[in-house]
């Protein structure tokens, strides 16, 4: 009896071991694996996160990211706080990006200046909330929605908040088509949601595009030099593509390397998603301000576009400044999408995709700008 008490008690002993909030988060991560598999949100993200959320919290299992020793906590070292997944990621990131759209129209860019302006609001309003100059900053690039340059500025400034910044940036992401599309909606009418633009792809020279990614790698670092590691990541990525000699390095960067960095980066911050450490205000007001930096992009992207429409006089449809984000391409899909719902004929994808990768470039340099006034105020 003795040995089978024992033994019984070996078996549940993980069973006793679970808390309330591990049972909470572990619920989390199921919500997160539905989303993905049943809803198709983003299941390359959520999939990773939500399963790595359930491993994490599950006790005496030592897969947490903060569980020394770990195999996660191996990858969480290894590649999160040492800002090797996000540099990797925007190589593979560069391969697959096409800038043919942007080039062919620049005047887009402007979208993509204005898809930062959460950002900045943001970092006003958790300064006034009493968060530190280096957490607001990290918090505040939530706002770019992305996922990569969030975890490269947290990893500097604010570790302790990076498993709640990161997840509330990829959710985020993965949640774009749910966030933006009622804001748009509200911001327009039906009229101007249908405004035709000419879909004619306007054609780029091979050189122009094979120039791009060098030129621009050499004056954003040189104007923001501390948005180099991602910067030139994502310009050597675009390269590869665009130079069109090296057709096994631009495979492996764009389906290889990026799927294998997606997958460990999602796990590692889903393990590091602690019900103890997770579940408390501070974590939930950075969700809070993640979806009000979110919010506020969009918001200013689509002002952005009824002002434009103003001044060309009707030529802009004002759903375009909902792709200055750089959840590429996820918020070009959103309005392409909301353009055909008010107008079957309208076809705004080519200058969405423009908008869009304009807002991958900006998002980097309003990251590299906060890192640069940080390093001038110390």
């Amino acid at each position: 009896m003795e040995l089978f008490n024992s033994a019984l008690q070996a078996l549940t002993q993980g069973f006793a071991a679970v808390t309330w909030q591990a049972a909470v988060m572990v619920g989390i991560g199921c919500v997160l694996l539905f989303l993905a598999v049943v809803k198709k949100i983003e299941p390359m993200l959520l999939v990773p996160i939500g399963f790595g959320i359930i491993l994490g919290n599950l006790p005496l299992a030592n897969l947490a990211a903060q569980n020394e020793g770990g195999i996660i906590n191996l990858i969480y070292n290894a590649g999160i706080l040492t800002e090797v997944f996000p540099c990797l990621l925007f190589v593979g990131l560069g391969a697959m990006i096409d800038f043919g759209p942007m080039l062919a129209n620049p005047s887009v860019l402007i979208f993509g200046a204005a898809g930062q302006f959460g950002i900045f609001l943001t970092l006003l309003l958790a300064l006034g909330l009493g968060f530190s100059r280096e957490s607001a900053i990290s918090i505040a690039v939530i706002g770019a929605c992305d996922g990569p340059t969030a975890i490269y500025v947290a990893s500097k400034f604010a570790r302790d908040l990076l498993p709640a910044i990161s997840i509330a940036a990829y959710s985020y992401m993965s949640l774009v088509p749910i966030i933006q599309p009622p804001i748009m909606r509200a911001m327009t009418t039906k009229k101007e949601r249908a405004t035709l633009m000419s879909y004619g792809e306007k054609k780029v020279s091979k050189t122009v595009k094979i120039l791009f990614p060098v030129v621009c790698a050499v004056l954003t670092i040189l104007i923001a030099p501390m948005g180099a590691p991602l910067m030139g990541m994502l310009m050597l990525g675009n390269f590869l593509r665009e130079s069109g000699v090296v057709g096994r390095l631009v495979d492996v960067s764009e389906h290889t390397l990026a799927n294998i960095v997606t997958l460990f980066l999602g796990l590692s911050i889903g393990a590091s998603m602690l019900g103890g450490n997770f579940l408390r205000w501070e974590t939930i007001l950075i969700f809070i301000l993640g979806a009000v930096a979110i919010s506020l992009d969009t918001v200013a992207g689509v002002a952005l576009g009824k002002l434009m429409r103003v001044i060309t006089k009707g030529k802009v449809n004002p759903l375009l400044g909902a792709a200055g984000t750089s959840a590429f391409p996820v918020s070009a899909r959103v309005v392409q999408r909301e353009g055909q719902k008010a107008n079957p004929r309208s076809f705004l994808l080519f200058h969405a995709v423009g908008a869009n990768t304009g807002g991958q470039i900006g998002s980097v340099m309003a990251a590299a700008a906060m890192l640069a006034i940080m390093a001038a105020l110390k």
